[in-house]
């Protein structure tokens, strides 16, 4: 395969690089720069590889204005027996990207024109300055600057990347004058956005079952609240036949996962309006606030083109392993269904997803009732952990908002009376001992709730 005006070879790293990658960010449809190729397509590969990867990121932190953290991903792969590594740019939404040495000039600015990057103009370079978005969630001063992240530090503890006390520069949560920004408002323990999940008996917003509100807290929280909560809705459909067993869930949990996390990540949030999730007997909704980001048509975006619309949270989601690399997220979902399962208008982006079968599932005994004392036994213990649990939490969030290091003691004295006695209830029953495992408050455990 030979080079394209997206597609870059480099045999080896060269001091060339960060030029290829700007051009790319000012360019509407991105690209990819493979390392270890060498023009004529020929694979020499890469001898150490993880190495070469962390100069990369540093070169690019450290060499491009604005920040293109967030906007490019670096993946290994094998080619002819050789490790080789992918470098996928996004078109940036803060053209024009520069070089740090020369600034915004002909020798800084550069846009991907064939298969080569040349210098843009000095008018290209002013028409694009003043386009560039102003309206960002991290050029937006946080209107509350006494926010708490203890809830991010235990994701990133989580994942074995520990913040350091500048995380917040580190992770652009700042405005260029030092505030807290929108983005860092989003992630912070409390914040006043919330997200809705609704769910409906038929196939209208009529007949409203389930309302479930998953918000006011981070939004990896929130995040992984509604894919909890939905992993749960898609119950798995067993048929038997008298030559094999068939199972299959609602809808393909790999593109809904991708459906929730694209909604989240791509939301327009300085709309101060939160995606939605919405469940019908025939189909799932899932809607964003935003249209397309300018200059991507919506054939690039089926083709997993990306300009990723908040670059803040896209890295942080990245960092906790929610998003694997950059605009693999629509051709996921395009592989279970249909184009036409997107809906597109100035306001907003939808995606509608068919149930294999009807959501409620009418074949099934209900539930048997479990009879509990009208009067909770409420231990001065669990009392505590009734009032900390906010929205759906794991273990080690419950810990550390309790203050408790011994994980028996809070087993036996906080977690297990307190779903003894039916206040809370695990995300995950059929599965208790998950690292997935999420833990929330019942309605019963609602009204015994003191705070």
């Amino acid at each position: 395969m030979s080079e394209t005006n997206r597609i870059e070879y480099k045999r080896e790293l060269s001091d060339g690089l960060e030029k290829e990658v700007v051009a790319f960010l000012n360019y509407r449809e991105g690209g990819i720069i493979y390392i270890g190729i060498d023009k004529e397509g020929r694979t020499f590969g890469v001898k150490d590889p993880d190495s070469v990867q962390l100069k990369i990121k540093d070169r690019v932190r450290n060499n491009i204005r604005p920040s293109a953290l967030g906007l490019f991903d670096i993946v290994t792969e094998e080619r002819d027996g050789n490790d080789i590594l992918k470098i996928i740019v996004a078109s940036g939404s803060e053209k024009p990207y520069h070089l740090k040495k020369f600034g915004m000039s002909e020798k800084g600015c550069f846009i991907r024109l064939g298969s080569a990057a040349e210098p843009m103009s000095q008018k290209l370079i002013e028409e694009l300055f003043a386009t560039r978005t102003r309206n960002s969630i991290g050029k937006i001063k946080a209107h509350r600057q006494d926010l708490r992240f203890e809830q991010l530090h235990i994701y990133y503890q989580e994942k074995q990347k520990p913040l350091n006390k500048q995380f917040r520069k580190n992770l652009e949560l700042t405005t260029t004058g030092g505030d807290l920004n929108y983005a860092a408002y989003l992630l912070a323990d409390e914040n006043n956005v919330s997200v809705k999940l609704a769910k409906y008996k038929g196939n209208t917003r009529v007949d409203l079952v389930e309302s479930n509100e998953y918000g006011y807290c981070s939004l990896i929280k929130a995040t992984k609240s509604v894919l909890d909560k939905m992993n749960l809705e898609n119950r798995t459909i067993t048929k038997i036949t008298h030559s094999e067993r068939k199972e299959h869930r609602l809808w393909n949990a790999i593109a809904l996962r991708e459906a929730i996390i694209n909604a989240f990540v791509h939301n327009d949030y300085t709309r101060e309006i939160a995606p939605k999730f919405e469940i019908f007997s025939d189909r799932i909704e899932i809607t964003s606030a935003g249209s397309l980001p300018d200059g991507l048509s919506k054939n690039e975006f089926f083709e997993g083109f990306s300009i990723p619309r908040n670059k803040e949270l896209m890295r942080i989601y990245k960092d906790l392993d929610l998003v694997e690399q950059l605009g693999s997220g629509i051709p996921r979902i395009l592989e279970s269904y249909s184009k036409d399962s997107f809906r597109f208008s100035e306001n907003f982006l939808r995606m509608v997803f068919p149930a294999s079968e009807e959501v409620f599932d009418k074949t099934t005994n209900e539930t048997p009732q479990v009879t509990l004392q009208e009067t909770p036994q409420v231990t001065p213990q669990v009392q505590d952990l009734l009032n900390v649990i906010n929205g759906e939490d794991s273990r080690s969030e419950l810990q550390y908002h309790l203050g408790l290091s011994d994980r028996e003691n809070f087993r036996k004295n906080y977690l297990q009376p307190a779903l003894a006695e039916g206040l809370i209830e695990m995300t995950i029953p059929e599965k208790p001992q998950s690292s997935k495992q999420r833990y929330r408050l019942t309605g019963r455990g609602a009204k015994a709730r003191k705070i």
